[in-house]
């Protein structure tokens, strides 16, 4: 891989790194589970469903989100061996336009698509 592009690709990857934990602070905020008044308060159960939907929700999108800044921080550790770009699966470069588009992609789509059967 050519290092402007690894450069390029390595600055894109820590600012979506630092935005994906700002989005996970700003959700766990937005938890209705994180207000101290909701273990007791006498809420109607139309309320209290829409809490715990809420709740599910949020939780469901803090798991997509660290996973990730996983996924981000596999490909930063990649770049600082020399190693970015190499598919996982088959070792063959993973193609710039499909790492421009998933910088941290671990696999080319070939055997992206092997591994999704």
């Amino acid at each position: 891989m050519p290092k402007k592009f690894v450069s390029e690709q390595k600055e894109k990857l820590e600012k979506e790194k630092n935005k994906s934990l700002f989005q996970i602070e700003e959700l766990k905020k937005d938890d209705p589970f994180t207000d101290p008044d909701h273990a007791s308060d006498n809420a109607a159960i139309d309320t209290d469903v829409r809490e715990q939907v809420g709740h599910d929700t949020i939780e469901a999108e803090i798991k997509d989100l660290e996973r990730r800044v996983m996924d981000i921080d596999i490909a930063l550790r990649k770049i600082s061996k020399g190693q970015y770009g190499v598919c996982e699966r088959c070792k063959k470069l993973i193609p710039q336009a499909r790492l421009r588009l998933i910088p941290e992609a671990a696999y080319d789509i070939d055997c992206e698509k092997k591994l999704r059967k």
